[in-house]
């Protein structure tokens, strides 16, 4: 009687064990980036996905106790793969907007920087509507800066390319005046490489909740509460224990979180 039920609380304890192992099981997440928005993400010549968005989704996977998978998508097509469940979160610098909003759900920032226009040195151009009628402005495809410039600088002709490196090509090439954009995938991504060398901001900054957003999030399906909270406390935990800090250094000598 004693052997079998010592068998009993072997068989109970390991139930307790495995159902332990279970609950802490980690959860399979596919994160969509685009990988051609330097600094924040892009591919290396090895074919491997770097940048600060990248290492900031690892450390929140981390925190968050999620086993996570990149999804590379072309910016122009990020949210309708997200609903289109090709993956379940974007982590790819996308603005926390109102219009975007209709359509998914998101954390909080996880950073925050404004756009600026970039230009040939020793322009001295002046940076309003009427300054910059008639002139030429490279800028990506369905982004913020986009639509800010559509919406406010109506005498600017506006061309739009699939990513910001296709932008900048064009600025070197001088098939345009200008180029916009947030103002540290400028500097980091254009103006301190060798294709950025000649050039330089002109103007203020621009960072205009109606068009600009609160600052980059994660977006997540409609309803995915779950998920969503689960990478709003992990943001939380990596500001406050330090890894948001060592991962901002690597990248920038400012904090991009912003106020």
């Amino acid at each position: 009687m004693k052997k079998l039920f010592t068998a009993v609380l072997a068989v109970a304890a390991f139930g307790l064990i495995a159902n332990s192992a279970s609950a802490h099981e980690e959860k399979s997440v596919r994160i969509g980036t685009e990988g051609a928005y330097p600094p924040f993400n892009s591919i290396d010549s090895s074919g491997k996905l770097i940048g600060f968005d990248i290492d900031i989704a690892e450390a929140l996977c981390k925190a968050a106790h999620l086993k996570c998978e990149f999804v590379v998508q072309d910016w122009d097509g990020m949210i309708p793969g997200l609903l289109a469940k090709k993956y379940d979160a974007i982590i790819a610098s996308m603005s926390i907007t109102e219009e975007r909003k209709k359509k998914v759900d998101f954390t909080g920032k996880y950073y925050n920087t404004p756009a600026k226009f970039v230009a040939p040195k020793g322009k001295n151009l002046t940076v309003t509507p009427d300054g910059l009628k008639g002139m030429s402005v490279g800028v990506q495809r369905a982004t913020t800066h986009e639509n800010f410039l559509r919406d406010n600088f109506p005498g600017l002709d506006i061309r739009v390319y699939a990513t910001q490196d296709e932008a900048n090509a064009d600025l070197v090439s001088g098939r345009v005046d200008l180029g916009h954009a947030d103002s540290v995938a400028l500097m980091e991504g254009f103006i301190n490489t060798d294709a950025g060398k000649d050039f330089e901001f002109v103007g203020p900054d621009f960072n205009v909740p109606q068009w600009h957003g609160t600052g980059a999030g994660i977006a997540v399906r409609k309803g995915d509460d779950e998920l969503r909270m689960a990478l709003d406390k992990a943001i939380d935990q990596i500001r406050a224990d330090g890894t948001y800090k060592t991962i901002n250094a690597k990248y920038f000598d400012f904090d991009v979180f912003g106020e």
